[in-house]
């Protein structure tokens, strides 16, 4: 079965532009190196909870608007030897630097999820 990692980011709306620029060249090395989808997603219909929520997660700011991002790739195995190849790629060497992201890295979260239902 396949394997996704997933992403929550808090992005300000006037950097929206810059991030998605900054994606797809990213996104396009993922893709290149063997992932088989990638999606950067938006905020719209996303309230503020009482106790948790996507704007809670991340410590929302006025200003800023929240992205999911997600990853589809064939098994764990694949991911793993994807992730490390993105990694080491010199494209990528200078978003990789710290304070050259368009947010806060500090409140962005990720992880490796297993599917367990594939409709």
């Amino acid at each position: 079965m396949s394997y996704v990692d997933g992403f929550v980011i808090p992005v300000p709306r006037n950097k929206l532009a810059a991030y998605r620029k900054i994606a797809m060249k990213a996104g396009k090395i993922w893709r290149e190196y063997g992932a088989l989808e990638v999606k950067e997603c938006v905020a719209d219909d996303v309230k503020k909870g009482k106790w948790t929520s996507f704007p809670r997660s991340v410590k929302l700011k006025p200003h800023e608007v929240v992205v999911f991002s997600y990853i589809v790739y064939k098994s764990r195995k694949q991911r793993d030897s994807v992730m490390a190849k993105v990694m080491k790629d010199p494209r990528l060497a200078d978003m990789m630097k710290p304070g050259a992201m368009p947010f806060d890295g500090k409140r962005m979260f990720w992880g490796g999820f297993k599917p367990i239902v594939a409709l």
